[in-house]
């Protein structure tokens, strides 16, 4: 995924209400940007990083950027969760993800289950429908492990539900985890901050939905799917 407009580079002061950040340009100019990320961005919102804003393309909008990225240690880190859908459909349909090629047919936000929408629905001839749920990643409370959830998410988990019902009507399913850094190699649960979505994707597991998790390759001009990581749970 190529970003449209020249990202702005910045350092962070705080982020505060979860949806804004006051950040000061390299210009020197005070502004605040929009942080498109509901959850409670454990490690990744420290006062004086490194970060970089889209600027906003809707010039009636209020808050005129929105926050991309932001450097922890050597490497960024995505933290809009607005982005893993478009990623992983352009790795889906470019190839890159191995365990998902082999359908003609992909379709995004297709209402399934008890009111939601899947995120990907991957549809061919002759084999049963690939029911594709999204969760995006950012979380690394040890070197090299990232980790989901950072917050209590019983959306999260009730997707987990749905997905298996999938499962059971003979349909095909999968987790998708997008860690959007690139300085791990492992994935595992946040079972100590979510127990009931821990849960929930270990039950899920054991009735057949599939689980994987993806590193990208993060730069002020895109964000790409990268290599597949180790899933310990």
């Amino acid at each position: 995924m190529d970003f449209p407009d020249t990202l702005l580079r910045g350092r962070l002061i705080k982020r505060y209400k979860r949806f804004m950040a006051d950040v000061i340009l390299d210009s020197g100019e005070t502004i605040t940007a929009h942080c498109a990320n509901t959850g409670a961005m454990l490690g990744v919102q420290e006062a004086d990083s490194e970060v970089w804003l889209s600027p906003a393309r809707n010039p009636d909008r209020k808050l005129k950027f929105t926050w991309e990225l932001i450097r922890i240690g050597g490497g960024l880190v995505g933290i809009n969760t607005a982005h893993p859908n478009k990623v992983v459909a352009e790795a889906i349909e470019g190839g890159k993800i191995p365990e998902l090629t082999g359908y003609d047919t992909l379709r995004r936000e297709v209402k399934y289950g008890n009111n939601s929408r899947v995120d990907i629905l991957l549809s061919q001839d002759g084999k049963p429908d690939c029911y594709v749920e999204i969760k995006n990643v950012h979380l690394m409370r040890v070197a090299g492990v990232a980790e989901f959830p950072d917050s209590v998410s019983s959306r999260a988990a009730k997707h987990q539900g749905e997905l298996a019902d999938m499962v059971k009507q003979g349909a095909r399913a999968v987790i998708f985890y997008l860690c959007q850094r690139e300085d791990c190699d492992n994935f595992r649960l946040a079972a100590d901050i979510d127990p009931d979505y821990a849960a929930a994707a270990k039950a899920a597991r054991e009735t057949g939905v599939e689980a994987m998790c993806y590193a990208c390759t993060l730069t002020p001009e895109a964000i790409a799917v990268s290599r597949r990581l180790a899933i310990s749970y």
